[in-house]
């Protein structure tokens, strides 16, 4: 009866390393195909506010109703809260034609041209990410 247990439980072990393993490569292989953004953004301090409004309106809609939509993450300069950066993780380059081809979208680009005094995007390569679970 012990030979079974410490089978059962050797088969367990096996069992869970591969499929972690598995579940490991298919998250390192997803994130392979992932576009990830910077956007570094200089707005126009007297519409500081309604800029505000309009990104989060943006980005919560984005990430609700896109599938591609992975993350947003909007940070503002401490010393220049006009100086916005935004970190944006689609899916693949295909999740980010869709996305700037949406209602949603387009409807902020409208809403902030006369709000945005510059903007760079910078496309970059995540090297791994980090969090707290359930963050």
């Amino acid at each position: 009866m012990k030979v079974f247990k410490t089978a059962g439980r050797l088969l367990f072990v096996i069992t869970a390393f591969f499929l972690t393993l598995s579940f490991s490569n298919k998250t390192m292989a997803q994130q392979k195909n992932q576009m990830v953004r910077l956007a570094k953004i200089r707005v126009d301090p007297v519409q500081l506010n309604e800029y505000t409004v309009a990104l989060k309106k943006q980005m919560t809609t984005a990430v609700r109703v896109e599938p591609g939509v992975l993350t947003y993450y909007a940070v503002a300069d401490k010393n220049d809260p006009s100086h916005i950066t935004i970190l944006e993780i689609y899916a693949d380059t295909a999740a980010y034609k869709l996305h700037i081809e949406t209602p949603h979208f387009k409807h902020y680009k409208e809403t902030v041209k006369n709000m945005v005094k510059s903007l760079e995007l910078v496309d970059v390569t995540l090297i791994d990410a980090a969090s707290k679970p359930g963050m």
